[in-house]
Order: structure tokens, then C-alpha cells, then sequence
């Protein structure tokens, strides 16, 4: 299945996770803002029709795949939580450098020579920290995301593979890959891929537990002596 951007698809979905940031300032009152004019309701989206019988290729959406499907968010949700992580982590960072800078710029005039050197060092290496860690953290979501697209792309695979079996196809495009600007809608597989894969999810097997030991088998008697 490396015909279809299955790892691509899903780092377009993965890296809508924050980005990066420094310590946020403190909020403004926003300005009152002017009392939008209604907007019209939009179209209820059209039903789909029937696959047309007897055809021989179809198309799928391996980013809504990756964005709608259950393990696509469950591996979404890990990329996130590292990210924030990584976030707070930095947010507390920046907190200790801004409460070394306020220490500076109040002490300035009263400071020794000697004091201020040592917090004008305390900063830049503080500085330089945050940096590093900054870039650490970024390879460490950059890898968790390689990490989960190839996981997402061998779930994924089989069950493509499966539907494009079972209804007999020829040929079967990936819009992302493809290049498609238009198709009829109903030759889109797209839900029904969802629908499998998640249905394939639910039902994976447990993993079986470790079978128990044999109990040991009582020793044999020993034998009689032999009468004389």
C-alpha cells in the first residue's frame, strides 16, 4: 500500500497539534466588537448514492480516514499530550528566565558589580536552555508522530485492501495522491473504510494470557526391595 500518503495524510492531521511557544503575555480587555449580522443556515449535506453495481474502481480520502476514524484520533490524542506536555514544560522555563530578568531590572541600581554579572549570566544561560530544550522537544514530537504513522499505516493498509477486495475493484485512488479534481461522489469508499476500520478495532483480540504451567505429576513409588 505505499501507493496511498498514509503517513503524509496523517501528519497533516497530527501536527494541528499547539505549536511551540514562548510564556503568553498578560490578556487585554478585548474592544467591543459589532453584533455580527445573522448568517444564512447552511445546505443539509447531500446523501451519498449507492456504489454503482459492477464498477470496477473507487477513491478514498486517507486524511479524513486519519482525522474521523478512532485510531486515527486515539494516535492524534498521543502526539497532543506529548505536545502540551512539552508545552507546560517550556512555559516554566520561560516563567524562572522572566523572574531572573525582573530580579535584574530591579536591582540594577543596587546591585554589586559583581551581583549583576552573575544574573546577566544566569540569563543568557537560561536562554540558552530553553533553546535546547525547545529543539529536544520538537524531535521528541517529530519522532512520536514517525512513530504513530507507520503504526497508523499497518492498521491501516490491510483494511483498504479488504474493502477493495471485497467489492472487486481493479483500481482504487487515494485523493491525496492521485491528483483528483473531480469524481462522482458515490465511487467514494471513504466512510465505509472508517466504518471497518473501526469496526476492526473494537474486535481486535486481546492479547491471550500466558497459559499456567502443568501441574507436576506425583513421583512414581519407589521400587520394593527384592525379597532374599
Amino acid at each position: 500500500m505505499r501507493g496511498f500518503a498514509l503517513a503524509a495524510a496523517l501528519c497533516v492531521m497530527l501536527t494541528a497539534a499547539p505549536t511551540f511557544a514562548q510564556a503568553p503575555a498578560p490578556a487585554q480587555p478585548a474592544a467591543p466588537q459589532p453584533q455580527a449580522a445573522p448568517q444564512p443556515q447552511a445546505p443539509a449535506p447531500a446523501v451519498q448514492r449507492p456504489f454503482p453495481t459492477g464498477t470496477k474502481y473507487a477513491f478514498v480520502n486517507i486524511q479524513r480516514i486519519a482525522a474521523e476514524s478512532a485510531a486515527g484520533k486515539t494516535l492524534a490524542g498521543k502526539v497532543q499530550a506529548l505536545n502540551q506536555q512539552k508545552v507546560n514544560e517550556l512555559n516554566e522555563r520561560n516563567k524562572a528566565l522572566q523572574a531572573t530578568q525582573q530580579k535584574l531590572e530591579s536591582g540594577a541600581t543596587v546591585l554589586s558589580p559583581t551581583a549583576v554579572a552573575q544574573l546577566q549570566k544566569d540569563i543568557e544561560r537560561q536562554q540558552v536552555d530553553i533553546q535546547r530544550f525547545t529543539e529536544d522537544a520538537q524531535q521528541e514530537v517529530t519522532n512520536l508522530q514517525t512513530q504513530l504513522q507507520d503504526e497508523f499505516q499497518v492498521r491501516l493498509s490491510p483494511i483498504i485492501q479488504e474493502v477493495a477486495t471485497e467489492r472487486g475493484l481493479h483500481m482504487l485512488f487515494s485523493v491525496v495522491d492521485s491528483g483528483l479534481v473531480w469524481a462522482d461522489p458515490s465511487l467514494d469508499i471513504t466512510t465505509e473504510v472508517i466504518q471497518k476500520f473501526d469496526g476492526a478495532g473494537a474486535a481486535a483480540p486481546r492479547a491471550a494470557a500466558p497459559a499456567a504451567a502443568p501441574a507436576p505429576k506425583p513421583a512414581a513409588p519407589a521400587p520394593k526391595p527384592a525379597t532374599p
